[in-house]
């Protein structure tokens, strides 16, 4: 087992989603409850990561993250560093590459909710933001997990964004799918197989939370 490829994998995996939730809850709650023109546009770019090509959505991001580019001489100047090939980089690559999956769950939770629901909160004398933290939040929190664990375990598996923008740089941005590329270019399949089994088990403990969550809410449905 690469330790210190699984560190970067799990670092990498957990700030994306510390960082991405604030969004999706902003942005699922948004789409889902704003009528504006150009809505399925938003959803449209908001899904765009899902079915594009990774090494395809990796070189886009590789190329504007470089000096040549306006992001990334704007990020140079002000930290006075690049973003490829180093971890901010492959973070930044990530939070891009997994939006879908932290936004669309709770998009989909947020539509859940009745209209009527608000109504009747904002007549009892809640403010909107009371609205939402005590009444929204608490019936989107399945959604929410479900985002976490989705965008948890697609970044620990995320092989070509984090491999076209960061390289293998050990302890920097190779990660645990990268080690296990570079185990089977060497020829060293049991080692492929040892870190292929803890990405698999990872897999399976997620999806089943997710499941778990979809079927404890059709019990409470009857």
């Amino acid at each position: 087992m690469d330790w210190t490829a699984l560190s970067v994998s799990l670092r990498l995996s957990a700030l994306t989603c510390l960082l991405l939730l604030p969004v999706g809850l902003w942005l699922g709650r948004a789409l889902a409850l704003s009528r504006f023109r150009g809505r399925a546009l938003a959803e449209a770019l908001v899904a765009l990561p899902l079915v594009m090509p990774p090494t395809v959505l990796g070189f886009y991001l590789m190329q504007s993250f470089g000096v040549q580019a306006p992001f990334g001489a704007f990020w140079q100047s002000l930290t006075g560093g690049g973003l490829n090939f180093t971890f901010t980089g492959i973070l930044l690559a990530s939070l891009v590459a997994n939006l879908p999956f932290a936004v669309q769950p709770i998009q989909r939770a947020f539509e859940t909710i009745p209209p009527n629901l608000r109504e009747a909160a904002w007549c009892s004398g809640l403010s909107p933001a009371q609205t939402l933290w005590r009444i929204e939040l608490p019936l989107v929190w399945p959604g929410m997990v479900s985002a976490l664990a989705l965008t948890f375990a697609h970044t620990l598996g995320e092989f070509g964004v984090i491999l076209m923008v960061g390289g293998a740089i050990d302890g920097e941005t190779r990660t645990l799918a990268i080690a296990i590329y570079d185990r089977v270019q060497a020829f060293d399949e049991s080692g492929a197989a040892v870190m292929s089994a803890m990405l698999l088990l990872v897999s399976f403990l997620t999806i089943g939370v997710v499941y778990g969550l979809a079927g404890r809410r059709r019990w409470r449905r009857g």
